[in-house]
């Protein structure tokens, strides 16, 4: 299957350069350009793709609210975030508003691409580091400036919790099963029932969720 993509950024030489990355593969395919956000929710409404590629900053509607607008409904378009890192401070609000994941502008173009894949089959970190890295970056700061009501954990059990904390330290399926001492089957288990449970789109949200009831804590590193 064709993984089909919409690059939205406000420059062109950045869209150029990622539809030259993307042209040799024969998985990934780019059915549209925006160089504005209204532009990227009118397209994914459209086209329906797979993944948007979502700069933050562009003219009028922001890469934040176009992202809101994209997920709101929960259609089957996944949002990636395209940010510098260094100096967005909107990160943790983009991840509020429904992206699944991020990619760091000065990635390496195989990155570049596995997050494309792994963000269309539906597992939303990308890569567990970049995205810790970029929440404790900007919690903080972001909890004070954000407007959206978190999300309360209840209902869930014990080790559910644990799994949860667990993501929430950006850890993988993979790294949770060693941790918790079940199979990976299981670790998935829990995922899903977290997802439903906490009414979360994915497992970005889920990262947030923690981070925002003091399961997990800036810089705290997993054990």
């Amino acid at each position: 299957m064709t993984v089909r993509v919409v690059l939205a950024d406000d420059q062109p030489l950045i869209r150029a350069a990622l539809v030259m990355v993307i042209a040799d593969m024969p998985d990934i395919e780019v059915v549209a350009e925006a160089g504005t956000g209204l532009e990227a929710v009118r397209m994914t409404r459209d086209l329906r793709p797979d993944v948007v590629v979502m700069d933050i900053r562009m003219p009028g509607m922001d890469g934040i609210e176009a992202t809101r607008m994209i997920t709101k409904d929960g259609g089957p378009t996944h949002v990636i975030v395209l940010t510098t890192f260094d100096d967005d401070n909107n990160v943790y609000n983009a991840l509020r508003a429904g992206a699944s994941g991020f990619l760091v502008k000065d990635m390496a173009v195989s990155d570049i691409l596995g997050a494309i894949r792994v963000v269309a089959a539906g597992d939303a970190l990308i890569a567990p580091k970049v995205t810790r890295r970029l929440i404790e970056e900007f919690t903080g700061r972001s909890r004070r400036t954000a407007t959206v009501p978190k999300k309360e954990i209840r209902g869930i059990t014990g080790r559910e919790r644990e799994a949860l904390t667990l993501v929430g330290q950006g850890m993988s399926n993979t790294d949770i099963s060693e941790a918790m001492g079940i199979s990976a089957a299981t670790v998935k288990s829990y995922v899903t029932r977290l997802l439903a449970k906490l009414n979360a789109r994915d497992r970005a949200q889920l990262v947030i969720i923690a981070y925002e009831n003091g399961l997990v804590a800036p810089g705290k590193e997993p054990t």
